[in-house]
């Protein structure tokens, strides 16, 4: 009797698992075609927006190019002007001449001269009298991209007043058009993905699935495509090789990865060509400007995480250091020879070779980094008292000479950023030279940290078209990757291997670790309002990706921790979101960043455009670029392809 309640038993349990097989499966073939529909929607919607943009071009100066418009100057006066122009986003800059309009002819009848300008930001336009240079009048103005205007220099009733204003001949074109249709698509692509999940999701679709489809035997590598995340107890990333174990991972870890890597992987393609997708020129911070840092944050997140698995599944400290400095070699070496800017130039030699670089700069965290984690690394966390007044703070004192390290190492950065004498530069200069400063210091770019980059390294072996270009028309080479700035990277990483031990004191306490990730990003926010005070360019240490300044760090990493306490939330803890599609990508993040720019150039991530001047078409091409990088990362998930290294 009891054994045919068994078999009955077990052929239930049986039938369910089948179900929710069958269910898993088909949610997975519904994403898969989900992501083929958006990808091809993409690629053939370029040429037609390609079209879009080359028609709406016909009606425009076709000497006008991307963030340009047309300035006509009229010139009433009875002298020669010159007219010069100066950004309001450039600091303390020079103003730069535009160039001159010769004398009107008299009352209603001026002198005309079309000139280009700049449309990222808003400009002042200043007019001299050429005889004297005297100033005559200033005009602050924000011109619209593809947009005629007309500027007016005339006598108003008393010979000696100058009046100068603009006057809109024809509109400028909306382009910021085609990011709103874009955010429109996906966000509808996401619409239906949320709606079949949910509909996948029911009974009577499980029941009906199971009767029409065929078993499969297959079983998901790492949990389920849509499936709903869980806390798990242990974790194990993939900076390290991966034991042997059942251990799973937290997928807000790998969410936060992709999400990092996918708007890296789309600023690195262009964003679109808009200048807010693009690096900053110098103090302030863009949507480009974030993803790099946060990569380095969770990395050092992910050394927390895999050191302790592995101590735990029985590797010794020694093997594990071999792993660490061979994987910080490789990393090295593919972000010297495979992956360097110079190859533009014809093949790679020693006279161009650029030595840093984002890979360099990783291998260099994440040996620094690994290596004192390995240094004061826990294996048992368990066994550890919690009935002092201090353990509160265990997950920060266990550790302190790891802190002590790396507390020594921005002690340096300091010193060497504000004490170290630079030749012909101010003592502690910070700014971009050119013609920020109003000048004075052209050759000073980046102060110490650009010094000791040329002298250690050479000129011709750092980067050569630094973002200080764009806006304070620097002239000298500047690597925003360079040795100094390599420091404040590992205190980023450092800052993500924090926010690993909080997940390791304090796994079977999910409110804690939201809690103590909320509190850092607090404490990181309060340092940060006290070294920039609030401003972009007034601060003590003002945000600066190219220096990769203290300010940064602790403005980044304060983003960091908010945003993995959401997506910890949100993914591991409450299961309403899975982290597609970014989870994929964040599942093979060396294979996509090598990719990404290893067929730069290549169909379907590049192709001729009809249009090098259209908004449109570059955004078009950037998004489907970047959309084949995550639906390659989706396939590669279901084929259970990871490249580790």
């Amino acid at each position: 009797m009891s054994k045919g309640k068994l078999e009955k038993n077990t052929k239930h349990s049986s039938s369910a698992a089948g179900v929710k097989q069958r269910s898993h499966n088909d949610m997975a073939q519904y994403t898969f075609s989900l992501a083929a529909v958006a990808l091809i929607i993409a690629v053939c919607a370029a040429p037609l927006m390609a079209v879009i943009s080359t028609s709406d071009l016909q009606h425009k100066n076709l000497a006008v190019k991307m963030d340009e418009a047309l300035l006509s100057v009229s010139n009433e006066l009875g002298t020669e002007v010159l007219v010069f122009w100066v950004s309001q986003h450039c600091y303390k800059c020079l103003y730069m001449q535009l160039g001159n309009v010769s004398a009107g002819l008299g009352p209603g009848q001026p002198n005309l001269k079309d000139f280009v300008v700049d449309t990222r930001h808003k400009i002042t336009l200043q007019i001299n009298r050429t005889s004297d240079n005297m100033e005559l009048c200033t005009v602050p103005f924000h011109f619209g991209e593809h947009g005629n205007y007309s500027l007016w220099v005339k006598n108003l009733n008393s010979s000696s007043e100058v009046s100068c204003y603009i006057v809109t001949d024809a509109e400028p074109v909306n382009s910021y058009k085609p990011i709103l249709v874009a955010f429109v698509i996906y966000a509808g692509l996401a619409l239906a993905f949320a709606i079949g999940k949910r509909i996948l999701g029911l009974n009577v679709v499980k029941d009906l699935v199971l009767r029409m489809g065929n078993s499969m035997d297959t079983e998901r590598l790492i949990n389920s495509d849509l499936g709903s995340p869980r806390i798990v107890t242990l974790v194990n990333d993939n900076i390290l090789p991966r034991s042997t174990g059942s251990n799973r991972r937290l997928r807000s870890l790998d969410t936060f990865r992709g999400i990092s890597l996918v708007i890296m992987v789309f600023v690195n393609y262009g964003g679109g060509r808009y200048w807010f997708f693009k690096h900053e020129s110098w103090n302030g911070l863009t949507v480009a400007d974030l993803v790099f840092p946060w990569f380095v944050f969770i990395m050092g997140t992910s050394i927390a995480l895999s050191v302790n698995s592995m101590l735990r599944a029985g590797s010794t400290r020694c093997s594990l250091l071999r792993k660490i400095v061979w994987r910080s070699i490789q990393l090295f070496i593919i972000g010297v020879f495979i992956i360097n800017p110079n190859y533009c130039k014809g093949p790679l030699s020693w006279d161009n070779l650029r030595i840093p670089g984002v890979l360099q700069r990783l291998a260099w965290s994440y040996l620094i980094v690994a290596c004192l984690d390995l240094l004061v690394a826990r294996v048992r966390l368990d066994i550890l008292t919690t009935d002092v007044w201090w353990s509160s703070a265990l997950d920060i004192l266990l550790y302190w000479p790891a802190w002590l390290c790396v507390i020594l190492l921005e002690i340096l950065w300091l010193v060497l950023t504000f004490i170290l004498p630079v030749p012909n530069c101010p003592t502690g200069y910070l700014g971009p030279g050119g013609i920020g400063d109003m000048g004075l210091y052209s050759n000073c770019t980046g102060g110490a940290a650009g010094f000791i980059d040329r002298w250690l390294l050479g000129e011709n072996h750092i980067y050569q078209n630094p973002s200080s270009r764009v806006i304070y028309a620097t002239h000298i080479p500047y690597d925003p990757e360079g040795i100094l700035g390599s420091i404040n990277s590992v205190l980023m990483a450092f800052l993500g291997l924090q926010a690993g031990k909080i997940i390791l004191h304090y796994r079977e306490h999910p409110q804690s670790i939201m809690s103590r990730f909320l509190l850092w990003g607090f404490f990181l926010g309060i340092i940060s309002a006290f070294l920039t005070k609030c401003s972009t360019d007034q601060g003590f240490i003002p945000v600066n990706k190219n220096l990769w300044s203290l300010s940064y760090v602790t403005t980044l990493a304060c983003f960091a921790f908010v945003l993995l306490a959401v997506l910890f939330y949100v993914v591991d803890v409450k299961g309403w979101w899975s982290g597609a599609p970014f989870y994929f990508p964040g599942m093979n993040s060396i294979l996509v960043y090598v990719g990404h720019e290893v067929f730069e150039d290549y169909f379907p991530f590049c192709w001729p455009m009809a249009n090098s001047q259209s908004h449109t078409e570059h955004l078009t091409q950037n998004l489907v670029a970047t959309s084949c990088w995550v639906f390659i990362s989706y396939v590669l998930y279901r084929k259970k392809i990871f490249w580790k290294i």
